[in-house]
């Protein structure tokens, strides 16, 4: 899959680094811009495939680029859009994941850039309309309210973590080194548990898990 991208990143080391290694596996980076405004204007002038974009960036530096993120979402319907980010801002991140419908968004913490392999497979993923959320973003959104996941035992923890990145019951049998029938078993119980809709299609999971968050 080759994708046009726009990136959006202010610190140059990190935004060149992204370009680089996108153009290294076939995609073409249509802009690279260092602030939220540009973003907005880039976007405008040639809509891209995907965005990748940081939270916290010029002109105001706090959470500008997420906040541009949503904006854009609400402007053009289904644009997918992967937010890259040092720290979780609650009230935007739900809002942003839940735009669209949830379909073609993504939020995941800058350090996962390093496991390129995954990192491309979320590009992917996000730009075909699915979901990936990063199991830590899951993790500091669901403290706030007061821990729920407490209920979980930590094997079910560890399934939900990876339900959160959009992976099938095959993928989760594979990473966890089970099988998919006690996969499904960890699955129903972690659903019932938390009171989410039992559903086999990856992308409606990581769904069912953001309408928990949201309620």
């Amino acid at each position: 899959m080759s994708l046009r991208l726009i990136v959006a990143e202010d610190a140059v080391l990190l935004r060149e680094g992204l370009i680089g290694l996108f153009e290294r596996v076939g995609h073409t980076v249509v802009a690279a811009v260092g602030d939220a405004d540009a973003l907005e204007e880039a976007v405008r002038a040639d809509r891209p495939d995907l965005i990748v974009t940081d939270v916290r960036m010029p002109p105001q530096l706090g959470d500008d680029g997420l906040r541009s993120a949503v904006r854009l979402r609400e402007e053009y319907p289904g644009l997918p859009v992967l937010v890259l980010s040092q720290y979780v801002e609650r009230s935007y991140a739900l809002r942003l994941l839940d735009s669209g419908g949830g379909a073609g968004v993504g939020y995941l913490l800058k350090e996962r850039v390093s496991a390129v392999t995954d990192f491309m497979a979320a590009i992917e993923r996000v730009a075909t309309g699915g979901a990936v959320v990063d199991p830590e973003v899951i993790t500091q959104l669901v403290r706030l309210r007061q821990d729920p996941l407490e209920r979980l035992s930590p094997r079910e923890r560890e399934v939900l973590a990876l339900i959160a990145e959009g992976r099938t019951n095959a993928g989760l049998a594979k990473s966890l080194f089970l099988s998919e029938a006690a996969v499904n078993k960890h699955i129903g119980n972690i659903f019932n548990k938390l009171d989410l809709p039992v559903d086999t299609d990856g992308h409606r999971r990581v769904l069912a898990v953001l309408a928990f968050l949201r309620s």
